[in-house]
């Protein structure tokens, strides 16, 4: 791929914002950790192109300590010039793919309001927002790639961590896939009574947007996390 900075596993250089090494650390040398840097590692010797270059940099944007909003998604876009480490977020002047279109249509609070000039949601990281995927790294063509191969075990401690400390915190989880974390996120924020506002629809991928049993166009998750947020003293990033 010319002039795209490729993933090297070199998790030393990834950098890790406040609150999050005694996480990742123990996940990286555990056996389980090992073994999906052996598979990453083969991947990378046999040629496969593996996005994103930063596969943490979700976690070097946004402390612990300052996370009021956690969106999750499945795994990182895996078309050339895409993935940036963070969920759903493009890098600016990168075509905006249809999942994250349909995430700015809902964000709007009025239809005529223009669209925001790029799909970098950097900043939104920076303010707070959390933009996770349950797996970290896939391989160019291939969605869901490198799924069940370790980053479920990582991701799942992280989101267990912030349910046990940031309060109060909103998770957004769209899709069936994100939504099997809801009972982790809640039980954790039962357990260190942390207040959560758990919102659940469908993807919003145009496959299932506007299906049902709760599409995601007019959820209306943001304004709803804004309120919310509000209400506790917090505001929201976006």
């Amino acid at each position: 791929m010319p002039n795209e900075r490729l993933l090297r596993w070199a998790p030393e250089e990834w950098g890790l914002a406040a609150g999050w090494h005694e996480v990742v650390q123990p996940f990286l040398v555990s056996a389980e950790g090992q073994r999906l840097a052996a598979f990453v590692g083969e991947r990378l010797a046999a040629g496969a192109v593996i996005y994103p270059p930063q596969p943490l940099r979700a976690l070097a944007l946004t402390p612990l300590g300052q996370i009021n909003t956690v969106i999750l998604g499945q795994d990182p876009y895996h078309g050339p010039g895409q993935a940036e480490g963070l969920a759903f977020s493009v890098r600016p002047g990168v075509k905006l793919p249809p999942s994250l279109r349909n995430m700015f249509k809902e964000l709007r609070r009025n239809p005529k309001d223009p669209f925001p000039e790029h799909g970098s949601l950097v900043e939104w990281a920076r303010r707070g927002v959390l933009l996770l995927n349950t797996s970290l790294t896939v391989e160019h063509g291939q969605p869901a790639s490198h799924a069940r191969k370790g980053w479920e075990s990582l991701t799942d401690a992280l989101l267990a961590e912030v349910a046990s400390r940031a309060s109060p915190c909103v998770y957004m989880l769209w899709g069936a896939h994100a939504q099997a974390k809801a009972g982790l996120i809640q039980e954790n924020a039962a357990r260190f009574g942390c207040e959560a506002l758990v919102l659940q629809a469908n993807h919003p991928s145009p496959l299932s947007a506007a299906r049902p049993p709760v599409p995601f166009v007019g959820c209306a998750h943001f304004s709803m996390a804004r309120d919310w947020l509000a209400a506790r003293g917090q505001a929201a990033a976006f």
